[in-house]
């Protein structure tokens, strides 16, 4: 029966100062090993987190949570759709896009790239191009004017600044006289981007709705409807409202969809990094099962005469679990308080060692995020912390149920 004597030798055995140093030299260790482990599971997930939240920030910054499109690729009479998503109360932006592929060329430089029409007044409010640009902005997109903003991967190989002309070969042929003829148009270069992201700096090329549209010979139709929502993670359940207002007569795509592989794989590789960071915390929480067992045998004496004055074998399994819990639990919370301190100063520290030593950990040439981002999730942390503190209870059970194995005259013999 569990009784607050036991509690009190437990923590007595805690404090106490022990006969062999040894001993207290591997609960302190094993004690330490726990805060370290869990101070690093925390900082390393919560930087992981800020990786997945730059890489999301920065796609959905000039991808849409949702898109409308027709069944057959195109959509006309489009007009009437945005009052009809607007009406959605989780619509917060919305605006129609023409897409395409085509070349863009400039002397002998030749690159494919994505062929983005927008309509500069209602882009902001389903994108954030204008917080990417590095030169020109979104209002020099005017139709008729034939005017480009190109990433600046793409601007690089085509050695293209503002100001450039470059030509865009459509796929779409023209029938002359002459013969088949591919449809060629000279853009100027108003403007360059930066968002970080292989996906858009290297193969994205903006321009007017207008021009694109008579550029693929669309008329008055269009690729679709980009949707803003007010909560992004919401956009699988939000998606399929749409469609069914639509009565499914649309092609309605979250970014879930069209990302999914890719932050799948982000979460796959958390997981994987939080198992592996897992075993160190493992490793420390059964150094304790080492203490505790030369414990054990230190007390045998103790033991023994508790057993005599009638001391059950539970009573003796609380004494140990009791001292294994405490190495635990401190051990726990310290990493806990290292984890949260830490993973809440990473974008000061990194910078501080980086000074230090004159390095760069993620040069801007090489990496997309040049610094190291954080995203502390109090989830985590209890998540984190509880797993660390059940393996250091689990690790107390052998040796306490050794202990409560001990027979005193056994134990008494050669005392």
């Amino acid at each position: 029966m569990f009784r607050p004597l036991e509690v009190y030798i437990g923590l007595r055995y805690t404090r106490a100062k022990r006969r062999n140093h040894f001993i207290s030299f591997i609960s302190l260790s094993s004690m330490l090993g726990i805060a370290l482990g869990v101070t690093a599971l925390i900082t390393v997930l919560s930087v992981m987190n800020g990786f997945e939240r730059e890489l999301r920030e920065r796609i959905l910054g000039m991808a849409s949570h949702a898109t409308i499109s027709g069944t057959g690729g195109t959509l006309s009479g489009w007009g009437g759709l945005i009052d009809r998503a607007r009406a959605h109360p989780d619509v917060v932006g919305i605006a129609p896009y023409v897409q395409a592929e085509a070349m863009l060329n400039r002397g002998g430089a030749v690159r494919g790239a994505l062929i983005r029409g927008v309509m500069p007044e209602l882009e902001p409010e389903v994108s954030e191009i204008d917080r990417f640009m590095l030169e020109g902005s979104m209002n020099s997109l005017r139709p008729g004017e034939f005017n480009v903003l190109l990433g600046i991967g793409l601007a690089n190989a085509l050695g293209a600044r503002v100001g450039t002309k470059v030509t865009l070969i459509a796929p779409q042929a023209t029938v002359t006289p002459a013969g088949v003829l591919p449809r060629l148009r000279r853009f100027t270069v108003s403007g360059i981007f930066r968002v970080d992201h292989g996906q858009f700096d290297s193969a994205l090329a903006v321009t007017h709705l207008d021009d694109a549209a008579k550029l693929f010979q669309l008329g008055d139709r269009i690729s679709g409807l980009r949707i803003k929502l007010d909560n992004l993670f919401d956009a699988p359940r939000i998606s399929k409202e749409i469609a069914r207002s639509f009565g499914g007569r649309y092609w309605v795509r979250d970014w879930t969809q069209e990302n999914a592989n890719f932050f799948r794989a982000l979460r796959t590789e958390k997981t994987v990094m939080f198992v592996i960071l897992t075993l160190i915390v493992a490793v420390a929480a059964f150094n304790i099962v080492s203490a505790l067992v030369m414990v054990v045998t230190d007390k045998q004496a103790d033991i023994a005469i508790l057993r005599t004055l009638g001391a059950s074998p539970a009573s003796i399994m609380v004494i140990f679990i009791v001292q294994g819990t405490i190495i635990g639990l401190v051990g726990t919370l310290l990493g806990m308080l290292g984890g949260i301190m830490l993973a809440s100063n990473v974008e000061t520290v990194v910078p501080a060692i980086e000074s230090v030593f004159g390095m760069k950990f993620l040069p801007p040439d090489i990496y997309y995020i040049s610094e190291v981002p954080s995203d502390m999730r109090w989830p985590d942390v209890g998540l984190i912390s509880g797993v660390a503190f059940v393996m250091s209870i689990v690790a107390t059970i052998y040796p306490a149920w050794r202990g409560s194995r001990t027979q005193p005259a056994e134990a008494l013999r050669y005392e």
